[in-house]
């Protein structure tokens, strides 16, 4: 029980940390709002028009891509933890070429449509 009183004490203290922080922020930022100041500001250019604009679905598939590797790399390193354990070895190196496979699977769709060019 004691390894979860300690897990708890430091979610605590992390909670409290934040809260006390938020609350001194609140006290000493200075308040002084302006309508220039509670505009929208994006990358030095004045708002025109608008805020709804649509986005290439280019971005997303990309976006797409880099999940299914940042996946992949998760599940990697679990698995050659488990490797060296003799009981689970030919499960764990049958369900790793499963899970390798259905990526090389995804890979394979996303270079045959053309999405892995950088021109």
């Amino acid at each position: 029980m004691f390894p979860y009183l300690t897990i708890g004490g430091v979610v605590l203290a992390g909670v409290l940390l934040f809260v006390a922080a938020m609350l001194v922020r609140q006290l000493l930022a200075p308040r002084a709002p302006t309508a220039a100041k509670l505009t929208t500001y994006e990358c030095g250019v004045d708002p025109v028009g608008e805020g709804w604009a649509q986005t290439k679905v280019r971005y997303f598939l990309y976006a797409f891509l880099y999940v299914i590797f940042a996946v992949d790399a998760v599940y990697l390193f679990p698995w050659a933890t488990v490797i060296h354990n003799a009981d689970l070895a030919a499960a764990s190196l049958a369900e790793m070429g499963i899970f390798i496979g259905v990526l090389l699977v995804g890979l394979a769709h996303a270079a045959r449509r053309g999405l892995l060019r950088w021109i």
